[in-house]
């Protein structure tokens, strides 16, 4: 197990390198100018000696990547053209919103997919098996936008229960936060319930005919022990895999539902940044994601170790 821990953790090492080299010739390479593509048509020559100067473009490219990459070890991001502060300090500062909604649809997502999921499976083409697929069509089929919007229409405008927008942080108060997190959770929530739903209930229905099934029923197990201590047990790795990937995609900021409610997240600044050509902003966005992507995955991997004999001894 040990040796197959070592090899998940060193294998991030050349992925994490393909991706820094990509986002570095994303400027660099990229036809004309890189300074006057940051700088727009109007820019002056004086203003463009200066960006090239800043960003090190005078030097030779295998340079200017050790440079880069040198900082990136030192945990600089780099500056923002626009707002000339360290990005670092705009991720800091996004971060929070993002990662406290994302927590918390995670955690709605998987306390009623999963049970929805295994109901489905155990009562296969049943009453429940098909409201639980109907509702897994229905979340995959209407976009995220007017879920947010019919929520804010039913919850905020009608019954008055939630604000239409804004964010309260989980420092002042689990009460306050939830009061204005909890719309756009739920707006989150009802994708992602169809797909982790969608996913017990396909390896549960795998599962479940298996022969060790029908052993653990005719030695007079339990169907609850049944369910969930052999049954989801084993099915258990793609659903982690889903879930993980879910969890990246929210960290990564998801721009729709943070426009809808007004969430200054990280879905919020990737766009601001591409709309205004803050270059530096969206390397380091693209570092993040691709960051959390890779992290999430090795965590999921390193958690096969708990299902899999195979790789445990």
């Amino acid at each position: 197990m040990i040796g197959y821990i070592l090899r998940r953790i060193l294998a991030v090492i050349p992925v994490m390198l393909l991706v820094a080299v990509f986002v570095f010739a994303l400027l660099r390479l990229t036809p004309g100018d890189p300074a006057a593509i940051i700088a727009g048509d109007m820019a002056t020559p004086a203003q463009l000696e200066r960006i090239r100067e800043a960003m090190g473009l005078n030097q030779p490219l295998h340079v200017q990547f050790v440079t880069w990459v040198g900082q990136l070890l030192r945990g600089d991001l780099g500056t923002s053209l626009i707002s000339n502060t360290p990005v670092t300090s705009m991720i800091g500062a996004r971060i929070g919103p993002t990662l406290s909604i994302a927590v918390l649809t995670i955690l709605m997502s998987v306390a009623l997919a999963v049970p929805m999921g295994v109901i489905a499976a155990w009562k296969h083409r049943s009453g429940a098996d098909y409201t639980v697929m109907a509702f897994s069509v229905l979340g995959f089929s209407v976009p995220v936008f007017v879920i947010g919007y019919v929520f804010i229409l039913i919850f905020s405008l009608k019954l008055g229960w939630f604000p239409v927008q804004g964010f309260t942080p989980i420092s002042r108060g689990i009460g306050p936060f939830l009061y204005n997190a909890f719309l756009p959770a739920l707006t989150l929530t009802t994708i992602y319930v169809a797909l982790i739903a969608r996913m017990t209930r396909a390896n549960m229905l795998e599962v479940l005919g298996e022969d060790y099934i029908r052993t653990a029923r005719a030695k007079g197990a339990p169907e609850r022990t049944v369910l969930f201590r052999h049954a989801l047990k084993n099915a258990a790795v793609p659903i982690l895999t889903v879930i993980g990937t879910g969890f990246a995609l929210l960290i990564g900021g998801v721009v729709v539902t943070e426009t809808v409610f007004n969430i200054p997240g990280i879905g919020r600044l990737t766009v601001d940044a591409i709309l205004a050509r803050d270059y530096p902003v969206i390397q380091a966005m693209i570092l993040l994601t691709s960051f959390l992507y890779v992290l999430v995955n090795l965590v999921i991997d390193l958690s096969y170790t708990f299902f899999d004999p195979r790789i445990r001894y």
